[in-house]
């Protein structure tokens, strides 16, 4: 493979296909078609243009045609520690991106590293390291990701079908027997509309993680925007008009996929907020028609996992996955290679 920079587009020749890729920083420049995968959608971009801290790239492969063929979105965010104190900036990118229909897979696996080789090149000097996850497969790009100094860490995600049965009938007695009892005390869970609900949601998502400082929780006007999009869904779980559950739910290719959520477990354990808050989320799914639902960030596939225990009560299955990360630092970089080689 070979490329050419010039003006500043870079142009890839890949045996006898030409793929020109542009990436784009403003969304004045970003063409009319739109991704059907949310996550790297123009209206993601629209929405991260919008949030303090967040600078949004989209990468735009096109054929020798000029016809846009395949786009990638990452977002560039600022990120902090308190121990010790340290600000850096982090690019996170969800996916591998969307592709023409009529692309087979080694053409996307190939032009997926030539947008990942272009975006690295551009952040290169600009971000502490790049993270990529939830890629469709997990041996997606492997080669290509591999070649380019990225490493792989073993995560996990929950898969829950949707559309073969009833979800109901995918979950146990004990578990019915909360969701009914919380629901005859007049727990309810409703789609936040509100910017006070939003508001409502931002305080619990907050409190919840105030001593997980490597959870991520983006600016308020975040929230406030993506509330307006037809593909996002914000649920707000209450009691007696209290706030005590929250879930973030993404539609994007006919799927969905659980986002953010929180819950205030301890405070009310009878009500059991997080059973009743993911059940309504995976209802409001299926009813809504899509395929399966996604919980994206169940973390570290070790032995004893509170968290994926948890969820798999609702019928899912384990789906074992890579996160990639990519230091710009090269000793450090160099280092975790090391580290994570297993």
């Amino acid at each position: 493979m070979q490329f050419i920079v010039f003006f500043g587009i870079i142009y890839y020749f890949c045996g006898v296909k030409e793929w020109k890729i542009d990436i784009l920083t403003s969304s004045s420049a970003l063409p009319e078609w739109t991704s059907r995968d949310f996550f790297h959608s123009r209206q993601l971009f629209l929405i991260y243009e919008q949030t303090p801290r967040h600078s949004p790239f989209m990468v735009i492969a096109n054929d020798e045609n000029g016809r846009g063929v395949a786009c990638l979105l990452a977002v560039v965010r600022a990120r902090g520690t308190w121990i010790p104190p340290f600000i850096y900036w982090h690019c996170r990118i969800y996916g591998e991106g969307d592709y023409d229909e009529g692309l087979e897979k080694p053409e996307k696996e190939e032009i997926f590293g030539l947008m990942i080789r272009a975006i690295t090149q551009k952040l290169r000097l600009r971000v502490f390291y790049i993270e990529l996850s939830n890629l469709s497969s997990k041996m997606f790009g492997y080669r290509e990701l591999r070649s380019m100094g990225y490493f792989p860490v073993s995560w996990m995600s929950i898969h829950n079908s949707l559309h073969s049965k009833p979800a109901e009938e995918r979950i146990g007695d004990k578990l019915k027997k909360k969701l009914h009892n919380a629901i005859k005390r007049g727990v309810r869970t409703e789609e936040a509309t509100s910017d006070a609900d939003v508001d409502r949601f931002i305080k619990l998502l907050h409190n919840h993680n105030l001593l997980k400082p490597k959870r991520y929780i983006p600016a308020n006007k975040f929230f406030h925007l993506i509330k307006n999009s037809d593909d996002c869904h914000l649920l707000l779980t209450k009691y007696n008009s209290k706030s005590i559950g929250c879930a973030a739910l993404i539609y994007s290719n006919g799927n969905a996929y659980l986002w953010y959520s929180a819950f205030l477990r301890k405070t009310y354990m009878k009500l059991h907020p997080d059973d009743i808050t993911l059940w309504n989320a995976i209802k409001k799914a299926q009813d809504d028609g899509c395929a399966h639902i996604v919980f994206l960030d169940v973390g570290l596939p070790f032995r004893r996992n509170s968290l994926r225990e948890f969820i798999l009560r609702f019928g899912g299955k384990p789906v074992s996955t890579y996160r990639w990360f990519f230091f710009t630092n090269p000793w450090l970089n160099n280092l975790l290679k090391w580290l994570y080689r297993g």
